[in-house]
């Protein structure tokens, strides 16, 4: 049977060179270490991928970064070299090698789809509120081309008609 008794809590938080086991000390270390280093990562990146890309880890003197899918770690393969330099001259002169590995949960988290779909839909795409009205020009024309056109086409144009009558001030042709 095993020896299961309470710990004092505070027997956690001793160094671990004076225990043998891995005390909390050495966690919050590593953690405040990869937690710098991801900010020193972020900044050497450009601005594209800083929020598809992480550091996981760091160990043997290879910096293992996190990228959501295969396209992103395509493009952060494309900056590795940049990346790698830049670290030895400024935090990690023992930094032998960077492994690239995807995780596709960072490609799920709420913030990242958000912050990046939005601001890539607000480029390529019109805002909602901006509603194309045409004028009643155009909308003599359409009835024009929809009395010489035949079939689905002539109903589609008598629609779209119709609809820029329905919304306009001026009700006659």
């Amino acid at each position: 049977m095993r020896a299961s008794r309470p710990y004092p809590i505070n027997m956690l938080f001793i160094d671990a060179a004076e225990t043998s086991s891995v005390s909390l000390v050495l966690l919050q270390q590593r953690a405040i270490m990869l937690l710098k280093l991801n900010r020193t990562v972020s900044v050497l990146l450009p601005i594209t991928l800083r929020p598809w890309c992480r550091v996981a880890n760091f160990r043997q003197s290879v910096l293992v970064l996190e990228t959501a899918n295969a396209s992103w770690k395509m493009r952060l393969r494309y900056e590795q070299t940049k990346l790698l330099s830049a670290l030895r001259a400024q935090s990690l002169p023992l930094l032998s090698a960077i492994d690239i590995r995807i995780n596709p949960s960072l490609a799920k988290g709420a913030n990242l789809s958000k912050k990046n779909n939005s601001s890539i839909q607000q480029s390529f795409r019109p805002h909602e509120e901006e509603i194309i009205r045409l004028s009643m020009k155009s909308a003599v024309s359409i009835i024009n081309v929809a009395a010489r056109s035949k079939g689905t086409l002539k109903s589609a144009l008598e629609r779209l008609a119709k609809l820029v009558r329905e919304n306009s001030d001026h009700t006659t042709f």
